[in-house]
């Protein structure tokens, strides 16, 4: 968010929830919940837009109709102080990798995985460790989601059809 976003008020926060429960609602049905006509929601959306607080509109797919069967979280540990910017180069080349995050704790960071399967998952691993500053990884697979709405459940891309297909040269 940046500093154009001050005037962000109790209408927004509504309209905001509106969207995250169904992005696909109407600005003519959201206005009929908060009040406003379907042109002031809308004009209040582009402004969210425009000052970064809506960052986009997605749709949230059952993960396996993709091809992603298996899914886990990789804790990084890095040989001395890896810079933020070198670990979010290293996870944009790695498709696989559907969220990443520096974290304090022990792990340097902490990336969220999906592959087609375990022999997949395996093949994405050894590509991560063979970057110079890993040090270690500590992964964890998931099993079953305990908030299957959550947006962590869902799938943003289909696999790729072979490891050749992801593999960086």
């Amino acid at each position: 968010m940046n500093s154009r976003t001050a005037s962000f008020d109790e209408l927004d926060r509504k309209i905001i929830t509106a969207l995250m429960a169904n992005a696909r609602t109407s600005f003519a049905e959201i206005g009929a919940t908060v009040g406003l006509s379907a042109t002031a929601v809308k004009r209040r959306v582009d402004r969210l837009r425009d000052t970064g607080v809506i960052t986009g509109f997605t749709a949230t797919v059952q993960p396996s109709a993709l091809g992603w069967r298996t899914e886990a979280y990789v804790e990084v540990y890095c040989e001395g102080a890896a810079p933020p910017r070198r670990l979010a180069e290293v996870v944009r080349n790695h498709p696989e990798i559907t969220a990443a995050m520096t974290v304090t704790g022990g792990a340097d960071a902490l990336l969220h995985v999906r592959a087609r399967d375990v022999e997949h998952f395996e093949e994405v691993l050894e590509r991560i460790r063979t970057e110079p500053f890993i040090r270690k990884t500590i992964s964890v697979m998931v099993l079953s989601h305990l908030i299957p709405e959550s947006p962590e459940a869902g799938a943003s891309q289909p696999a790729p059809e072979s490891a050749a297909d992801v593999r960086r040269t």
